[in-house]
């Protein structure tokens, strides 16, 4: 029977430039138990789930598997099975194949597929395609191969994601099994209402604080909450509790009880022979909990005092608590940064998540420079970019000419196009009819000085627009 791992966090941070994806959470994961991490979108679930398999290194703080990174873990499939996000998979391949190629880099019997297959209750379909799976298969699939060293720790992210409500119960009942087996289970969501029904502990965090840790009995205030009972016989219910010593309040819809477990309430009833027509217990749902923790309408004891709680990294951890130079890149969401590994433990870790085509630090730093150099262009630059041979008008084209005119100032200082003389659709502006009118007046043979009147007057310059029309 494979043996849980305590899971440690301790003054756990992360920053990327100048987004603090994580921020001094300090818990524990016990063995033996199915434990939700929750927080919404963007919270930094993965990103700890990342720094936990090695994946990303932390800024500051340790996280440790057993009291062991797991870089330093001697057979890391072994020892911990992990589905992050959507894994990759060969569509070409067969679910049994694709297994035998993992097993076969971390040194596994053969006879591990099959039973991871069965486990999963892909058995029956090993021998098919990916490629013409649907995602809850592909979803159990990538548990199977979480589950190939046959661990003591598992850590999945969204495991329901893809499920069907068929499917979604046997994943219940699945992650409760192992847990009873003495493993050490972490699932993340976004949802509590998603996990509620499976996890016995919680880790709750919002913007990268830690903001809850504890049961899901925890998770409410008892003083938050009323029982509500009523009967036929309102005098003899209202004797009873006196008798039992039970204080209540007397309202329209029946009795109002404090403090008191609504199991007490029926009890003392029962006793006195008086029959209940309502015996109900009243508070705030635990989603409506949850949403008041993640938006800061409510704090909890448990993250003030885990946060003070941080024990000091010594030794050879001191390293790693060390915090390390981030590039000042424009930074993606927090929950999609990655970084590569060097370990062979980090290597099955992504194997195992399907995690592929990471891309070095260094080599995004130049991909974004050369985007500024080749797309950035200064505000003085804009005039230099004109074309040059704004001294020729250009004739509209015969698409251009049907069109209605256009009146509005043209930034350049010239139109976007001028009539063309011999284009009887064209659209003369009133400048071209009196331009027209003189011309056809004037005589060539004996040419005056024209009338000032005749002609708009003119210059050599437009300074409408700032522009230089000649």
């Amino acid at each position: 029977m494979p043996e849980g791992q305590v899971l440690e966090f301790a003054g756990l941070s992360k920053r990327f430039g100048s987004v603090l994806a994580v921020d001094d959470l300090t818990a524990r994961v016990e063995p033996g138990m199915v434990t939700g991490f929750l927080g919404p979108n963007g919270a930094g679930k993965t990103t700890t789930l990342r720094m936990l398999l090695g994946l990303v290194r932390p800024t500051a703080g340790r996280v440790t598997i057993g009291g062991v990174p797991y870089a330093k873990l001697d057979r890391p499939m072994q020892t911990v099975g992990a589905v992050l996000e959507a894994s990759s998979f060969h569509p070409g391949r067969s679910a049994a194949d694709h297994l035998r190629v993992y097993a076969r880099a971390a040194g596994l019997a053969s006879s591990r597929v099959d039973d991871a297959l069965g486990t999963v209750g892909l058995a029956d379909v090993a021998g098919r395609k990916i490629g013409g799976y649907s995602l809850g298969m592909r979803q159990r699939l990538g548990l199977a191969a979480a589950l190939l060293g046959d661990p003591g720790v598992l850590i999945l992210d969204e495991p329901a994601n893809g499920l069907d409500p068929e499917g979604i119960t046997w994943m219940r009942g699945l992650l409760r099994e192992l847990a009873r087996q003495g493993r050490t289970v972490l699932v993340s969501s976004h949802l509590l209402a998603e996990v509620q029904q499976t996890v016995d502990s919680l880790l709750i965090i919002a913007q990268g604080r830690l903001v809850f840790h504890g049961g899901m009995d925890e998770l409410s205030d008892p003083s938050e909450f009323a029982t509500v009972a009523d009967s036929p016989d309102r005098t003899g219910l209202a004797a009873a509790l006196a008798a039992a010593g039970i204080g209540f309040e007397i309202l329209r819809s029946g009795l109002t009880i404090r403090g008191t477990d609504p199991v007490l309430v029926g009890e003392a009833a029962v006793r006195a022979g008086v029959p209940l027509s309502l015996l109900q217990r009243r508070g705030p749902a635990l989603e409506d909990i949850f949403f008041d923790l993640v938006n800061g309408l409510r704090v909890h004891a448990s993250a003030e005092g885990a946060q003070e709680q941080a024990p000091e990294p010594e030794g050879a951890e001191a390293a790693e608590a060390e915090p390390t130079e981030e590039p000042t890149t424009e930074e993606p969401t927090a929950e999609e940064q990655t970084t590569g590994g060097g370990t062979s433990g980090a290597a099955f870790a992504v194997a195992a998540t399907g995690v592929i085509d990471i891309v070095p630090v260094e080599e995004a730093d130049s991909l974004q420079d050369e985007d500024e150099r080749v797309f950035a262009m200064p505000a003085g630059d804009a005039d230099e970019a004109a074309p040059e041979d704004e001294d020729e008008p250009q004739g509209a084209d015969e698409d251009d000419a049907v069109a209605a005119p256009v009146e509005e100032d043209v930034v350049a200082g010239e139109p976007d196009h001028l009539p063309d003389d011999d284009d009887p659709h064209a659209t003369k502006t009133d400048s071209d009819v009196a331009a027209d009118e003189f011309f056809s007046s004037y005589d060539h043979e004996n040419p005056a000085p024209p009338d000032e009147d005749a002609v708009p007057a003119a210059s050599d310059t437009d300074t409408r627009d700032g522009g230089d029309v000649r």
